[in-house]
């Protein structure tokens, strides 16, 4: 009846969106709600943990931590923009979300979204001058120039989500007004419109290889410096330091732009829109929850950081 009801009402008066999400599996969504929950604390807990080791230790204070800690910002907000709303709507019948809150959340999700995309590639470079100009790594990697990239990959990122987003809520969507997906995004408002999107798709298609490339062409530059330089290294101890370091982004790289590429670059098909909506599930929650871990095992520093804070914590009680 209320569903009823609500349908109605967007009917006669188009102010905003029904975010249709997991409707389709009601049983399911109860599931997710407390899963997403513990999900989300986590994900708060462990960026916000990294972000205050890099503040607190000077041992931290680094080039590698500062990106680091620029990735744990950037994957706090990213889930922060989305979570909450998806939990809303997991948790009642009413599955609308007004047009400005559409509006900011597509604006702040693809920015910060685009703005990780080109801080992996930063991130890769930092690893390439560490390993392949140790030497000159200070000269190099100065906190002005990480300032300046870091800075650029925001502008950047939310420069191309401003122009995006314009493009999106330019379409003529004839009244229609139900989101196939749980969050605002570009792939669903696509579906939507009511007219022909090809151009729209190519532009989409295009933006985002662009997007993806200059980050991936740094990536793949940087680690093919760094195998080389690996195997020029005869010792396993400063082979498997190396790796220690640069596993931990290989891992986080692959993760993001696997998910990034499915939901972006393929053809959109009635199976591809549900596959995408849990492969989005995947990247806007599981990846922003798991970065803090996977830094964090394979870290000595960050687990050395992190045992002095307990310690000093301990002994002021």
């Amino acid at each position: 009846m209320c569903h009823r009801r609500m349908e109605q009402k967007n009917a006669s008066s188009f102010t905003g969106f029904i975010l249709l999400g997991f409707s389709d599996r009601p049983q399911l969504e109860p599931v997710l709600f407390v899963v997403l929950l513990i999900f989300y604390t986590f994900t708060l807990l462990g960026n916000t943990t990294i972000i205050a080791l890099s503040r607190v230790d000077p041992h931290l204070h680094t080039p590698m931590y500062f990106f680091l800690s620029n990735l744990s910002f950037v994957d706090l907000c990213y889930t922060t923009s989305i979570v909450p709303q998806l939990l809303v709507n997991l948790s009642g019948a009413d599955k609308s979300v007004s047009f400005g809150g559409c509006v900011a959340q597509l604006y702040i999700s693809l920015g910060l979204g685009c703005t990780e995309c080109i801080l992996l590639g930063v991130m890769a470079f930092d690893r390439y001058a560490a390993v392949c100009r140790p030497l000159h790594y200070t000269v190099i990697m100065h906190p002005r120039l990480c300032a300046l990239m870091a800075s650029a990959s925001w502008i950047t990122g939310f420069a191309n989500s401003l122009l995006q987003t314009m493009l999106i809520f330019l379409l003529p969507l004839c009244g229609r007004n139900k989101l196939d997906h749980f969050f605002c995004e570009i792939p669903p408002f696509l579906r939507l419109a009511c007219t022909d999107i090809t151009t729209n798709e190519y532009e989409l298609f295009f933006v985002s290889v662009i997007i993806l490339f200059i980050p991936v062409t740094l990536i793949m530059f940087s680690y093919g410096r760094i195998v080389r330089a690996v195997l020029r290294i005869k010792s396993t101890a400063g082979q498997r330091k190396v790796f220690g370091t640069c596993g931990s982004h290989l891992i986080v790289v692959s993760l993001f732009y696997g998910s990034a590429v499915y939901v972006y670059l393929q053809p959109s098909n009635n199976d591809s829109k549900n596959q995408g909506k849990f492969i989005s599930l995947f990247y806007t929650i599981i990846i922003p929850m798991i970065n803090p871990l996977i830094y964090t095992l394979r870290n000595k520093d960050v687990k050395g950081a992190m045992k002095k804070m307990l310690w000093k914590d301990s002994h002021s009680r």
